[in-house]
């Protein structure tokens, strides 16, 4: 049965519950610089109260309790709350609040920092948006940070026909309203001037919500996994998680053999993205 969706609908985000070790193991890691940016943004004499958006397994939280913030977390996710709360029980800075954001009861005018970490697209931005803008003190910042990296390789890689052969059959029979175009290798240069840079985060422009000083800063990464690596990282993604089972199996095995075949090791160059505005 094929199906006109992407995996990626709102009601996807709740399968993040059951996947807490593996996202936390399998997920990259952010870069420094991207810490740093926000720092450097930010004005630091007016507060360090923050509230993050989706924190997960806390990979970006940890950073900014290192900043010296005081973090409060919105998260949907029961075991991911549970995680966050033994990972963080010994500091006094943070607390989190078991919601989806649209449903959280939050104070106005009271944050200086209000961040999402590849956790804004789950948000409804019309209810999101004009919330964030409302929470944040005035000169407050928005911060949101997301990455994107292909889960096909780009046309010219040794394994590229194969793998998208895999998921001819078992990704793209399903998902019928997406199909395979020559994938290109991905950099920093030809990412900013993609036309859709924003569309990622739910929305066209934080200015049209009322922020300014509106930036963008993109890093790049790249990354080595083995066969057994890259297949969990790609079961943490909801287009994946959500195949049908024995499309899914049957896809991973496929992957898994190619990678195996080709030396067992995959390089992946990611994107990170950082878009700020400010109260």
């Amino acid at each position: 049965m094929s199906i006109i969706e992407s995996g990626w609908e709102r009601d996807k985000r709740v399968h993040f519950d059951e996947i807490v070790i593996k996202y936390e193991e399998t997920r990259p890691e952010w870069p420094n610089d991207i810490f740093e940016d926000i720092i450097n943004y930010s004005i630091k004499e007016q507060g360090n109260k923050a509230l993050e958006i989706g924190a997960g397994t806390g990979k970006a939280t940890v950073h900014f309790l290192n900043k010296g913030y005081d973090v409060t977390a919105v998260e949907i996710s029961n075991h991911m709350e549970e995680f966050l709360t033994g990972r963080f029980k010994y500091n006094k800075d943070f607390s989190v609040l078991v919601s989806t954001f649209e449903n959280a009861v939050l104070e106005e005018n009271n944050y200086n920092l209000i961040y999402a970490a590849s956790a804004f697209h789950w948000v409804d931005a019309e209810i999101g948006c004009p919330k964030v803008f409302r929470l944040l003190k005035n000169g407050g910042i928005f911060a949101l940070l997301r990455y994107n990296f292909n889960y096909i390789p780009p046309k010219g890689e040794e394994f590229y026909e194969e793998i998208q052969k895999a998921y001819e059959k078992y990704f793209f029979s399903y998902y019928i309203s997406q199909s395979i175009s020559d994938i290109k290798k991905m950099s920093k240069k030809s990412f900013e001037k993609n036309p859709k840079i924003l569309t990622g985060y739910g929305f066209e422009d934080l200015n049209v919500y009322g922020f300014h000083d509106v930036t963008m800063n993109v890093y790049e990464k790249e990354l080595t996994y083995n066969a057994d690596e890259w297949i969990n990282l790609l079961d943490t993604l909801s287009n994946h998680r959500n195949l049908p089972v024995n499309n899914r199996m049957a896809l991973y095995s496929e992957i898994k053999e190619i990678i195996i075949e080709h030396g067992n090791l995959h390089k992946v160059d990611y994107i990170f993205q950082l878009y700020m505005g400010r109260k």
